[in-house]
């Protein structure tokens, strides 16, 4: 029987959506691409600290939060020398292919899983078909599954192509939390990139569609702020407390009344609050999670500083200290228009494309954006591809799935362009 690319990208996708783990805990997902990766005989594997700037990784888990995923890695047969070069906290891959003289091509996608529990329905068809989620409470809900499967096969066709050149694929851990992005940067494998192709299935885009490249990500931090008061009873002496609740709760109301910039757009969202003992006793320690996003870098960089003068003037007001960190931040940057043009010329050749779309504004936040500062800041190209995929629900959602008819077209799109830089450069 004839090797069935189609089948195989299917079965890989469904193998990665049966097993989500979540950001800097991809280490069963990590093992499984280098055994792929091994399968194929590409050229060069650098795995967890090879391939990152430890000092860069945000959002990292503590211990407490990493060892039971990389036990459960180990119960499942993963290999001791993956998880020696992944645990703490060092997950991911970056493959090197070596095709001879030529430009160096990148192509960026993402590991981690969301926190989320999947459907269980009987119309959905992973349960239906048997590639649910065996881990509960985490779901692969954005596509994830998807992008990795698509990076294999656009591996194994640039390999078996004349493509003449080097190509890069950089699997990159803790996206959903932006953590893995400034570390896969600065990791050193992105610094002789000519060329950086990163890619999302979906996004409303139904099967057939191609964005050949997204422009406006929005720069975006998220924040934590601790804010730390004084107990005392809430009936006899309240007078004697420093309320970090009253604190928490200012500062979130007034979050709200930060100026929109003139430059431009700006969102900000508290999004989750912790803290507190008893309904009769005055908060002592409150801590609320937020972020912030702007249009430009330089506004998320305002909605940060306001935010941040916000929780110390609500601490201030109610006797109490605050600790605001910023846990993780990604900027903005923009495809570029010679590639988005070449990315969207390869598409209408391929099969299966039926509507290009030359870009659009994202209106989301992504920390491939370090990837590609890095890129355009040493004279090179990159951009954003889309690849559309009728999803019965939305992303985010227990019941997101994909048609994975856009897994082949992905490939071909990824693998016929990584071709055509190596014979015409833009």
């Amino acid at each position: 029987m004839a090797y069935d690319v189609r089948t195989r990208l299917r079965d890989l996708r469904r193998e990665f959506h049966r097993h989500p783990e979540p950001g800097w805990r991809e280490f069963k997902t990590t093992a499984r691409v280098v055994s792929e990766l091994e399968r194929l005989g590409v050229d060069e594997i650098a795995v967890g600290r090879e391939a990152l700037a430890t000092d860069d990784r945000m959002a990292v888990p503590d211990d407490d939060e990493l060892e039971p995923w990389l036990e459960r890695a180990r119960e499942a047969g993963v290999r001791e020398d993956i998880l020696e070069r992944t645990a703490g906290g060092h997950t991911g891959v970056v493959a090197v292919v070596d095709g001879g003289e030529g430009p160096t091509v990148g192509l960026r996608v993402d590991l981690d899983a969301i926190s989320m529990a999947e459907s269980s329905a009987d119309d959905h068809r992973p349960v239906a078909e048997g590639f649910r989620s065996e881990h509960d409470g985490y779901m692969h809900a954005c596509g994830h599954d998807a992008h990795i499967a698509m990076a294999l096969g656009t591996i194994e066709a640039v390999q078996n192509s004349e493509f003449s050149g080097t190509l890069k694929v950089f699997f990159q851990p803790a996206e959903e939390i932006s953590g893995g992005g400034k570390a896969m940067a600065e990791g050193g494998y992105v610094d002789d990139v000519d060329y950086l192709l990163a890619v999302h299935i979906g996004l409303g885009h139904p099967t057939g569609e191609i964005v050949a490249g997204v422009e406006k990500p929005l720069a975006m931090a998220h924040l934590t702020a601790t804010f730390e008061g004084a107990s005392a009873h809430a009936g006899k002496a309240p007078n004697e407390g420093g309320n970090a609740m009253q604190a928490a709760a200012t500062a979130i109301q007034n979050a709200y009344g930060i100026p929109r910039h003139s430059d431009g757009m700006t969102r900000v969202n508290v999004g989750r609050i912790e803290g507190g003992t008893a309904s009769n006793v005055i908060a002592e320690e409150v801590t609320i999670e937020a972020e912030v996003r702007g249009e430009t870098t330089g506004l998320m960089e305002y909605m940060r500083t306001e935010l941040e003068r916000v929780c110390y003037a609500a601490a201030e007001m109610h006797d109490c200290d605050v600790t605001p960190r910023v846990i993780s931040e990604s900027p903005r940057a923009d495809s570029h228009p010679a590639l988005r043009d070449l990315v969207g010329g390869v598409a209408r050749e391929v099969d299966g494309v039926e509507r290009i779309v030359p870009t659009e504004e994202f209106g989301v936040s992504e920390d491939v954006t370090y990837l590609m500062d890095r890129v355009q800041d040493g004279g090179g190209l990159a951009s954003y591809v889309l690849v559309g995929t009728d999803h019965p629900t939305n992303h985010h959602t227990p019941t997101f799935d994909i048609d994975e008819a856009s897994l082949g077209i992905g490939v071909s799109v990824l693998a016929e362009t990584a071709i055509e830089l190596s014979k015409r450069p833009v």
